[in-house]
């Protein structure tokens, strides 16, 4: 090997194991190259050791590369919007591409609205915004906004919010609102002035200022608390115990939700490769599914699960008894309750999540959609998964996806699917359980339960799930 390649190599080991920037430099001491790394010591070994197999941009660029210079950071969102600094202060050459190109992503913070959003577009406005980009990797940008999110609880949906609608009242904010990570400037749940705050907290982070940040926020958490604005100061709290949380990836915490039987190893994986799939502009942060479970016809139960970025989210589980009377029909069922679940959505109430999924195949998809065509407002997205050859139905596609076995994105979907399974089933036993009781005692097979003050209701509420929805 290489003299050269076996110093850098050597000196790359004795990076720490921490977020930070790289740079690359030749033998005049020249910045070539600028990347970011959420370990140093791993990325940049990996350009020096003889069996990776690197693109030929890199290739190129290790045939120049004498020296590197290191800056760590707290956390990986740092690095990026370090990395994103340094290349387009340094212009270096094997980053030179980025320069130009405009298909890259940016960061985009609508600042003349009087609830500003955050969105990461490839399209940006010239007026009435403040920019940050280009970014390197989209992917890496949307994990950014997400950690970001939840510290300063900025909204990232394209509601037209205004102060004066006093329309804003009646909305039900959508499922970022009780996760704390949106403080649902739609549903007036925020001042435009606190939600304004929040909004110059993020852009001076975004402008390498976490210091003064942090320090600000404590102070007025401290103020607040002094003049018992205590709800103020909890909220302070909690964004800045979530700032310096930003580097913390917890990918241990998230494996906890999930059962062996699932077979996802990363969630955030999934999410992105559903969202390529879907061919969807936007990652799709909330899903629904929707399944229906009974025996025979009898004690028919509908449930409604919810995952957030490709987690359980059991607050948002429902359960329904099937009201229609027909028996045994699948595609009434459905309709019932995607009529129950989504008619606030339907009138402008509240939003719909991203992905509505079905539980079955296009019949069942089409009896969704038919109860859509009826409400003055159409979900995003819709789609059905048959279980035989785990095909995916999509709304308006003529041909269903036939995902790979191994596709992270059908993973995810399958996942769900079997979560809504498991919760209706569960909810079926219940209240099939609860009828043969109320059998058996009516043939006098066993005594009536003596009721007490206290005594528990006989349908059991279980996970911290919602139960019976109206």
């Amino acid at each position: 090997m290489d003299e050269r390649i076996v110093n850098l190599l050597e000196k790359a080991r004795q990076l720490p194991k921490a977020p930070g920037v790289y740079l690359m430099k030749d033998q005049k001491g020249r910045v070539i190259y600028v990347g970011k790394s959420a370990c140093l010591r791993d990325r940049v070994g990996s350009y020096f050791l003889p069996s990776t197999k690197l693109e030929q941009r890199k290739a190129g660029l290790l045939d120049h590369v004498v020296d590197f210079d290191t800056i760590q950071t707290d956390s990986e969102v740092e690095a990026l919007l370090a990395e994103n600094r340094l290349i387009k202060d340094i212009q270096p050459r094997y980053n030179a591409r980025l320069l130009d190109d405009k298909t890259f992503p940016y960061l985009m913070i609508t600042t003349g609205e009087d609830y500003p959003g955050v969105f990461i577009t490839r399209e940006p406005r010239s007026e009435g915004v403040k920019l940050y980009g280009p970014f390197t990797s989209v992917f890496a940008l949307k994990e950014a906004v997400t950690m970001l999110q939840k510290a300063f609880k900025f909204r990232t949906c394209h509601l037209d919010i205004r102060e004066a609608d006093e329309r804003r009242r009646f909305f039900r904010p959508c499922l970022l609102y009780p996760i704390k990570q949106c403080t649902a400037p739609c549903a007036d749940r925020i001042s435009k002035q606190a939600y304004r705050e929040d909004i110059n907290r993020l852009i001076r982070f975004l402008d390498g200022d976490k210091k003064t940040v942090l320090a600000q926020m404590e102070k007025e958490m401290i103020q607040a608390s002094k003049e018992l604005q205590f709800e103020r100061a909890a909220r302070l709290r909690d964004e800045i115990k979530a700032l310096n949380a930003l580097g913390q990836r917890a990918r241990k915490g998230e494996q906890e939700y999930w059962q062996p039987e699932a077979f996802v190893t990363d969630p955030r994986e999934g999410v992105a490769k559903l969202q390529e799939a879907l061919e969807m502009a936007e990652p799709p942060r909330i899903l629904e599914a929707i399944d229906i479970a009974h025996l025979q016809g009898g004690e028919m139960v509908g449930a409604k699960v919810c995952f957030i970025d490709g987690v359980p989210f059991k607050d948002g589980y429902r359960r329904y008894k099937i009201k229609h009377g027909q028996g045994n029909n699948d595609y009434l069922s459905i309709q019932e309750v995607v009529s129950r679940r989504y008619r606030e959505a339907g009138q402008n109430n509240e939003l719909y999540p991203d992905v509505i999924l079905i539980d079955g195949g296009l019949g069942q998809l089409h009896a969704a959609m038919e109860v859509f065509t009826t409400m003055d407002i159409k979900p995003p997205m819709v789609i059905s998964l048959a279980k035989k050859e785990e095909l995916v139905y999509v709304q308006a596609r003529h041909e269903p996806l036939k995902l790979p076995g191994n596709h992270a994105g059908l993973r995810l979907l399958q996942y769900i699917r079997d979560e809504a399974h498991r919760f209706a089933q569960h909810y079926h036993h219940i209240l099939r359980h609860k009828s043969q009781l109320e059998e058996q005692v009516k043939q006098g097979r066993r005594p009536p339960a003596r009721k007490t003050a206290k005594s528990p209701s006989p349908v059991v509420r279980g996970e911290g799930e919602g139960e019976d929805a109206s």
